[in-house]
C-alpha cells in the first residue's frame, strides 16, 4: 500500500497533480485510485488497508450499483419460487424506497453511517414498519451479493439493529394499542343486527367467515370437498391469493379443521344447491363460478350490508370495513366465556382453530380478551373459601 503524488501536463498545456493510492487487494491483483487531496487518499489508504487485511475489500471499479445488485436479488427470488404478493412487495421496496435514495450507490463505497443516514431518510415519510422491511430488504440485496462475490460483507448488519428494533416494536404497540371490541372487533349485539341485512350469495360467506374465522384467501379458495356435512366441519387445505391463484396455505399450522355450528351448517346446505358450479369446485366463487375478488368481498358485499344495518362512523361509512373483522370475532367468540355469549375455549384450542403458526402469537394479538382470574366476585368467593 503506497500514497504517492502524480504531476502531469494536460493537452491544453496545463499542469495537473492527483495523489494515488496504490494497492493489491485480497485476490493478488494491483490497482490504484486518484484523489485531488492528500488527506482523502490518506483516509482511503487507510481504510482499504483494513478491509485489505480483513479480507472484506471489494474494488469499486469492478463493484455493482446497489440497483443492479437488487436486481440480480430480485431474479434469485423468482427462481426460489416465491409467492407473486411476495415478489410485488420487495419490487416495491427496491423501486420505491431503495433505488430513488441509494440506487446509484456502489456496493463497495456502502458502509454502515451511509445505511443509518438512509434509514433516517426513511423515516422521514415512512412508518417504522415500513422502515423495517425495507431495511430487511436491502439487507437481503447485500446479502445475496455477498454469495455472489460482489461484495464482502454485509453492512446492514452492522446497524444496532435489535435494541432498536426492540424500541420501535413498543412504540408500535403503544401507538396500536390492543384490539378493542366494538372498535377493531365487533360485539356479539352488533354481529346479531347485522346478519338480517345479509342475502343473496353474501349470506352464507359472511356467517362462514363470522363462525369459522377463516381468512379471506381461506374464503376463496373453500372447496365443496373440504365442506363435511354429513361431520359438521370444514378443513382448511388451499388458498387463493389477490392474483386468483389457488396455492398452498400461510403456513403449515394454517391447515386445520374448523366445526361447523347448526344454523351455518343449514345455510351452507341451501347454499350448496344454488352456488354457482365451476371447474374449481369453490364453495363462495363469482356467477361464472371462479375465484370472487377480495374487492368485491369487501366492497359490494360487505361494507353496503353493514352500512344497511346502521353500524357507521360519524360520516355514515361502514364502521368495519375489512374482512379481517370478522376474524377477531371468530377469535373472541372462542374465548369469551359462556355467560357472555362465547365458547370459553383454552387458549391451545384458540391457536388451533385460527391456524396461528404460534401459541404466543395468539396470545400476543388476543391474551387481553380471555377472562381475567382476578374479578371481584371470584376474588371475593376465593377469599370466602380461605378464611372459612
Amino acid at each position: 500500500m503506497s500514497v504517492r503524488k502524480r504531476e502531469w501536463v494536460n493537452p491544453r498545456g496545463e499542469a495537473r497533480e492527483a495523489w494515488v493510492v496504490d494497492y493489491v487487494d485480497g485476490s493478488g491483483q494491483r490497482r490504484n485510485k486518484n484523489f485531488r487531496r492528500k488527506r482523502d487518499a490518506d483516509a482511503y489508504a487507510n481504510r482499504v488497508g483494513a478491509e485489505v487485511r480483513a479480507g472484506t475489500h471489494t474494488p469499486d471499479s469492478t463493484s455493482l450499483t446497489i440497483a443492479e445488485a437488487g436486481q440480480l436479488w430480485l431474479q434469485s427470488s423468482e427462481n426460489l419460487g416465491l409467492e407473486r404478493t411476495t415478489l410485488d412487495f420487495y419490487r416495491q421496496h427496491l423501486e420505491f424506497h431503495i433505488v430513488p435514495l441509494i440506487g446509484n450507490t456502489k456496493l463497495s463505497q456502502l458502509t454502515v453511517p451511509l445505511v443509518r443516514a438512509f434509514e433516517d431518510k426513511l423515516r422521514i415519510d415512512r412508518s417504522p414498519a415500513m422502515v423495517r422491511k425495507v431495511v430487511g430488504s436491502l439487507s437481503a440485496v447485500l446479502s445475496d451479493a455477498q454469495e455472489r462475490g460482489l461484495v464482502a460483507q454485509n453492512v446492514v448488519r452492522g446497524l444496532r439493529v435489535r435494541r432498536r428494533r426492540g424500541r420501535e416494536r413498543r412504540a408500535d404497540k403503544r401507538q396500536k394499542g390492543k384490539l378493542k371490541v366494538g372498535v377493531d372487533i365487533p360485539t356479539p349485539d352488533e354481529i346479531r343486527r347485522w346478519i338480517p341485512y345479509l342475502d343473496g350469495q353474501w349470506r352464507p360467506l359472511f356467517l362462514t367467515a363470522i363462525f369459522t374465522g377463516l381468512r379471506s384467501s381461506e374464503l376463496r379458495g373453500l372447496r365443496w370437498a373440504d365442506v363435511d356435512i354429513r361431520r359438521s366441519e370444514l378443513h382448511v387445505r388451499q388458498r387463493i391469493d389477490k392474483f386468483n391463484k389457488v396455492g398452498a396455505l400461510k403456513s403449515e399450522t394454517s391447515e386445520r379443521v374448523v366445526p361447523l355450528p347448526p344454523m351455518l351448517l343449514k345455510v351452507l346446505r341451501e347454499w350448496k344447491l344454488a352456488c354457482p358450479k365451476g371447474a374449481l369446485d369453490l364453495v363462495f366463487p363469482n356467477g361464472a363460478g371462479k375465484p370472487e375478488s377480495h374487492a368485491n368481498i369487501v366492497q359490494r358485499g360487505l361494507q353496503p350490508s353493514i352500512i344497511a344495518a346502521r353500524l357507521t362512523k360519524k360520516d355514515g361509512t361502514a364502521k368495519y370495513t375489512g374482512l379481517h373483522a370478522l376474524r377477531h370475532f371468530f377469535a373472541s367468540w372462542c374465548i369469551n366465556r359462556r355467560v357472555d355469549d362465547g365458547q370459553e375455549l383454552p387458549l391451545k384450542v384458540v391457536q388451533a382453530r385460527m391456524g396461528h403458526s404460534t401459541i404466543a402469537m395468539t396470545a400476543d394479538v388476543y391474551g387481553h380478551l380471555f377472562p381475567r382470574g382476578d374479578d371481584s366476585v371470584a376474588l371475593a368467593a376465593a377469599e370466602k373459601s380461605f378464611l372459612v
